[in-house]
């Protein structure tokens, strides 16, 4: 069984220290969905919401959730964010996709502020088209691939996510 870092030997939290690790350079990449009426689509893509530019909005939210990550995730670094991407794509009829792209040059990971961010800018979404439809779905958040750090490089694969069902 692994070793988990984020207690000490006594079973109390604590922050991973992690000044003895180098500094490097670091990127996350996730995505996740929100499934929609097509309608309320529609809308989004029209300016019709009520309150206001929803993708604007949304890509404001999830700019500013990544760099609030370690006051909302407890055992998380306060980490200097050097970049920050979010990305949206739809398949025209009922889904929007957010990408977040974040990076760092710093001693550990971005990955948590990536999932984030997508997070928050699917919330933002739901909570701006609410009024008009209350049975959005939001799924597939996960992240996609990471670079930089001891642990290596990591993409996400359909066998990856079949492998974590497996062994939970």
């Amino acid at each position: 069984m692994e070793k988990l870092t984020h207690f000490d030997r006594r079973g109390r939290a604590r922050i991973v220290d992690v000044t003895a690790k180098s500094m490097t350079q670091r990127i996350a990449v996730a995505t996740g969905r929100i499934h929609m009426k097509s309608v309320t689509l529609q809308r989004i893509y029209k300016d019709r919401i009520k309150k206001g530019d929803v993708l604007a909005t949304a890509q404001l939210a999830a700019i500013m959730a990544a760099k609030q990550t370690s006051n909302l995730v407890p055992m998380c670094h306060l980490i200097p964010l050097t970049g920050i991407d979010i990305h949206f794509s739809n398949n025209d009829q009922d889904t929007i996709t957010v990408t977040s792209v974040v990076k760092t040059k710093y001693m550990t990971g971005v990955e948590i502020e990536a999932l984030n961010a997508v997070q928050i800018a699917l919330l933002t979404i739901y909570d701006m088209c609410k009024a008009i439809d209350r049975g959005m779905e939001i799924s597939n958040v996960h992240l996609v691939e990471k670079s930089g750090g001891k642990s290596g490089h990591f993409v996400f694969t359909k066998s990856s996510a079949e492998a974590v069902k497996q062994n939970p």
